[in-house]
């Protein structure tokens, strides 16, 4: 019997040990083919997570960031304790103790599945095999993928330390709302650092890994606040805090930026704008897209917020001025359904929900706003994030409109979405009424840069940014106008004419493939032989081709070429009145090199770009500062600044055409526009139709531009001109930049000698010569000028051809119109004056 026993026994310890043997055996060989071909995790030692590219002001304020994953990189050493204590007691409570799996938790969730026959599958993941999944594996659950999770997390807690691990756990895991890794999901949820929250806080955060979506602290507010005094209590048990503050922060209530606690840090970045998103498209260009929004650079922009305020509001006062002008409403184009109109909680949340413009400040913040009413006197509003107060009656009144015809009731319908702002007394500040605004319809672009670093102070792209990111500064390719005829001068005179040159302007005729293009001067008239700095000044047509032919269109479109106006500028006579297109971007860059004597200088949005370690990989200005490490350096004196920058022009030449633009402001076509305390100099342009309206100028230290247009061209009307419509932004922009900058007298460069001319004939006049005839040009040394000798680019002047005179005045007469309106119309044009085309 004994031995029947012991038979028995044996018999079943050798099965056991079989058995136990076979299932090594399985599981060895398992982990053996699984073990293959598996992605190397020593690639993790070197891990750069992707993170959040910023923009800074010069100030060293973020003003824009832009991310693909909203992740801010915090080093383990960084890390707070309780931070890691928190997700440790949700994750992995024996974290610092197991080898990379934790073989008690499988057994755990084995038991836990079979008990439950499959309906209960709960994650017996330690960190490590989360690092692995979320790094080398895919994120299926399949019995392979497990198993190859636990060979990698065996693996990889023999090459990196524990709190390395941790490292890459904490920064790379979702925690919902776009935020990857602890540092931003504190910001995101509580606009904190890691340093600054609480444990109620950090178990709060340490709640999202299991399901972000299902923990939602305004939807899932119960179940999240469920979830993080479970953490809490965990973190009791565990040791990392006592009880009595487990019981203080369990009783804490669940608080964060998404139910309205805190202030969103997005809050605090002003709007996105033109700036910002062309620094974004240019360094996706130069850096590659991949790098710009997962690099972690940190560019330093060449901003100042404060004139790219005054430009925004510039560029969008005129723009608004030219809009209402035109008395046309068209709102928004939205409108609410009536359901959406039934309670006021409705209403604002479908409103809130409509992708209309909220960043402009234009006299006061525009809000969207709903009609909810309209009577024969007044119109009923709803304004969005306004309560409605006995003060401010949310009303607007049929005499704020009266710039629209028609009828008031017919304009507005119930549930039009429309933009209002705040109109208050000038004096006292007190509210008035509410205002009803609309985005315009013409568009235009705004730019400043600094003419001696390339440094773009200001950019505005078009009304608002929100309504539409097309960037009319550096996007639009529009016809330039006469704002190009600078580039026409300047290749004469660099080939030997001076300011005093005589060109005829008198009719013109050419024969083109189109047809007879007979081009004319902006006021149908003829003036005979005229000195090239009258013919900038008012900005004549007839002389600016006649000096393109003699010059050569191959010459000026070098010229232009050469200053960044064109890549491959046609060599075709209507060019040199600006009829091939290009940006203002490019405009403005090119008289900035007008400015600063002749020297290429590239326009810049970026001072310096570094790196996610602080390495600068990008930095604009390569110039030598030679004394700015001189301790002896007398506080009254700058540094020397040594340019080895390219000359594109010669020095006197730029000095020349200068003065001729200084000339247009002071006495030509920019004159009643522009009036600044500091010598000024630049040029207008008016496209055929004024379909695009340029100003283009520059002090001795700021170059700037605007140009005004819609979008699919079209006719502004017979009152646009560029300095009508541009010049008062330039005006507005410069008046304040000039009071921060400052401004000089344009530097004379070396060489050249100073002689009286008459402006109006171009003859030499005494050095004791006085009056408003007389103009001081600047000629080269050894070069003595010629005068009396006339250029008509081989376009001969007929000698009975009827001239303007200095002093006599165009006949002018009133009709009435079709419409029934009075206009003044001038005398019948003549064959000379008769055209088909041309700009001016």
């Amino acid at each position: 019997m004994l031995r029947a026993i012991l038979s028995l026994f044996g018999t079943v310890f050798s099965l056991l040990t079989l058995a136990i043997m076979v299932i090594a055996l399985s599981i060895g060989a398992i982990f053996h083919i699984y073990g293959k071909d598996l992605p190397s995790h020593e690639s993790l030692a070197n891990y750069t997570p992707p993170t959040i590219s910023r923009i800074y002001s010069g100030q060293g304020r973020i003003i824009d960031e832009f991310a693909r994953e909203r992740r801010l990189f915090t080093p383990a050493e960084d890390i707070p304790d309780l931070v890691k204590q928190a997700f440790i007691s949700a994750e992995d409570k024996n974290f610092y103790t197991h080898g990379g799996y934790d073989a008690r938790g499988i057994a755990a969730a084995v038991v836990e599945a079979v008990r439950t026959r499959g309906r209960t599958v709960r994650g017996a993941s330690t960190i490590t095999q989360q690092v692995m999944k979320n790094f080398l594996l895919s994120g299926d659950r399949q019995l392979a993928r497990k198993i190859k999770e636990i060979i990698l997390a065996t693996r990889i807690e023999e090459t990196l330390s524990k709190e390395k691990i941790l490292e890459l756990y904490l920064n790379e895991i979702f925690l919902g709302q776009n935020s990857y890794g602890v540092a931003a999901a504190a910001q995101t949820y509580f606009n904190k650092t890691l340093g600054e929250l609480a444990p109620h806080e950090a178990a709060t955060i340490a709640s999202m890994p299991k399901a972000p979506s299902d923990y939602h602290p305004v939807r899932e507010k119960e179940r999240l606040l469920q979830r993080r005094n479970f953490v809490l209590r965990e973190m009791a048990e565990n040791g990392y805090i006592s009880d009595e503050v487990y019981k203080v922060e369990k009783a804490a209530p669940l608080r964060s930026v998404q139910n309205g606690d805190f202030d969103a840090f997005s809050g605090e970045l002003p709007p996105r704008d033109y700036f910002t998103d062309e620094i974004r498209r240019q360094l996706s260009q130069d850096f590659g897209e991949g790098e710009f929004f997962t690099g972690g650079l940190s560019v330093r922009a060449t901003i100042d917020p404060e004139m790219q305020l005054r430009a925004a509001q510039a560029l969008r006062r005129q723009l608004e001025s030219y809009d209402r002008s035109q008395g046309k409403w068209r709102g928004t184009g939205l409108s609410l359904p009536e359901e959406a109109l039934a309670s006021e909680e409705s209403w604002r949340k479908a409103l809130g929900a409509l992708a209309v413009a909220r960043d402009i400040d234009q006299g006061g913040q525009w809000y969207p706003a709903v009609v909810l009413e309209t009577g024969d006197q007044e119109m009923r509003i709803g304004i969005e994030g306004v309560p409605e107060t006995e003060a401010e009656p949310q009303v607007v009144p049929r005499k704020d409109v009266a710039w629209l015809p028609g009828d008031f009731k017919k304009t507005f319908k119930r549930g039009d979405v429309v933009h209002v702002r705040r109109m208050v007394d000038d004096d006292s500040g007190a509210f008035v009424r509410w205002t009803l605004r609309q985005v315009a319809e013409v568009q235009g672009g705004f730019m400043a840069m600094d003419v001696n670093t390339g440094r773009v102070l200001a950019m505005q792209g078009g009304f608002s940014y929100q309504a539409s990111v097309f960037n009319r500064a550096t996007q639009a390719m529009r016809q330039p106008g006469s704002s190009f005829k600078p580039f026409v001068y300047a290749a004469a005179l660099d080939s030997g004419y001076t300011p005093a040159t005589i060109v005829i302007d008198a009719p013109i005729e050419i024969d083109t493939p189109q047809g007879l293009w007979r081009p004319r001067n902006s006021s149908n008239k003829f003036y005979g032989p005229t000195p090239m700095r009258t013919g900038i000044e008012q900005s004549r047509n007839l002389m600016t081709i006649r000096l393109a032919q003699e010059v050569g269109m191959d010459v000026v479109a070098d010229y232009a070429e050469r200053f960044g106006v064109y890549d491959n500028m046609g060599q075709f006579l209507a060019n040199s009145l600006g009829s091939e297109e290009t940006t203002l971007y490019n405009m403005v860059a090119a008289y900035a090199m007008f400015a600063n004597g002749g020297e290429r200088v590239r326009p810049t949005l970026v001072d310096r770009v570094q790196d996610r370690y602080g390495k600068t990989i990008y930095r604009h200005d390569e110039r030598d500062c030679v004394d700015c490490n001189d301790p002896t350096l007398p506080d009254n004196r700058g540094p020397r600044i040594v340019s080895d920058r390219e000359r594109v022009m010669d020095a006197i030449t730029a000095y020349q055409l200068t003065s001729m633009m200084k000339g247009v402001v002071d006495r030509g076509t920019a004159s009643g526009a522009i009036n600044l305390p500091v010598p000024v100099a630049g040029k207008t342009g008016t496209t055929n139709d004024a379909r695009d309206v340029w100003f283009v100028g520059f002090t001795s230290n700021i170059a700037a531009g605007c140009y005004i247009g819609h979008d699919q061209p079209r006719g502004l009307g017979r009152s646009a001109y560029g300095s009508s419509l541009c010049g008062p932004v330039f005006q507005e922009f410069m008046t304040e930049a000039v009071k921060k900058y400052g401004g000089g007298p344009f530097q004379v460069p070396p060489g050249g000698h100073f002689l009286k001319i008459d402006r109006f004939t171009g003859a030499r006049l005494s050095d004791d010569a006085s009056g408003d005839y007389v103009v001081a040009e600047y000629f080269r040394d050894g070069e003595e000028p010629v005068f009396g000798i006339m250029f008509d680019g081989g376009f001969a002047m007929g000698n009975d051809l009827d001239l303007f005179n200095s002093g006599s005045r165009e006949a002018v007469q009133e009709v009435i119109t079709s419409t029934g309106e009075k206009a003044k119309v001038g005398g019948k044009a003549s064959f000379g004056s008769m055209s088909s085309g041309g700009l001016y």
